[in-house]
């Protein structure tokens, strides 16, 4: 069999990591973890370490908060000097259901990535408040409309064939907070590689809080604003 490994970055997950860890093992394919935390404070670095004894287990410690978008691209690296054929990642809140990833994993041989849509259902994001609803829309219309960008391209979800994406396309964007996400499938949908969108209820985190924040929205238009300019202005070099 191929090999596939999750990668999950964390910071103070320590409630959802053993019913993630379960509900990833319950789904009976063979797969490897990589855990990416950064330097959690709520237990959640013991909880790693005590799945770190199962043989499939295995973590990247770093010594502060360097956003979620550096945690892939440290990820990346490990899992391409790894030689792994299948890189999935997602969230460790338990939001991103493991039952997806049955989906993706019948999908991963006929196309590059395989990224999850909160907008192709009008009820994925039944349960979240109205305020949130209306800032991740916001996000994806404004993304679609600067960027020419027609994709979920804000989410986490995603599996990666890592034949056809080499490791240098996944970090050549240069956020290494949120926008992370939407920067890089910015990049890689310029560069023509074939993603595809499989459609996902996205239920409202249950346990532990968000770790965004206003800054982060700011940050986030502020940097979307450069990069359309860097695009205007033939900044990207896609070939």
């Amino acid at each position: 069999m191929k090999k596939i490994i999750v990668v999950i970055p964390t910071y103070n997950e320590n409630n959802n990591i053993l019913k993630l860890y379960n509900s990833l093992v319950g789904l009976k394919i063979k797969f490897d973890i990589l855990f990416v935390d950064d330097n959690s404070t709520d237990g959640t670095k013991k909880k790693i370490l005590l799945l770190n004894k199962k043989s499939n287990v295995n973590f990247i410690f770093r010594k502060k908060k360097l956003g979620i978008g550096s945690a892939h691209k440290d990820a990346f690296l490990w899992c391409y000097k790894k030689k792994y054929n299948f890189i999935i990642t997602m969230d460790g809140d338990r939001t991103h259901k493991a039952e997806y990833i049955k989906n993706m994993l019948k999908l991963k041989d006929s196309y590059d990535m395989v990224i999850t849509s909160r907008f192709i259902k009008k009820s994925s994001l039944k349960d979240w408040p109205k305020f949130r609803i209306l800032l991740t829309t916001l996000r994806f219309y404004l993304i679609n409309i600067i960027l020419g960008l027609n994709l979920d391209s804000s989410g986490a979800f995603r599996l990666i064939n890592t034949k056809k994406i080499k490791v240098k396309d996944l970090i050549l964007a240069k956020d290494n907070g949120y926008s992370y996400f939407w920067e890089s499938l910015f990049i890689l949908y310029n560069k023509n590689f074939k993603i595809l969108e499989i459609p996902i209820i996205l239920p409202y985190r249950k346990e532990g809080s968000s770790k965004m924040k206003i800054i982060d929205i700011i940050n986030a238009l502020y940097f979307l604003l450069i990069v359309s300019l860097k695009k205007k202005f033939g900044y990207y070099n896609f070939k």
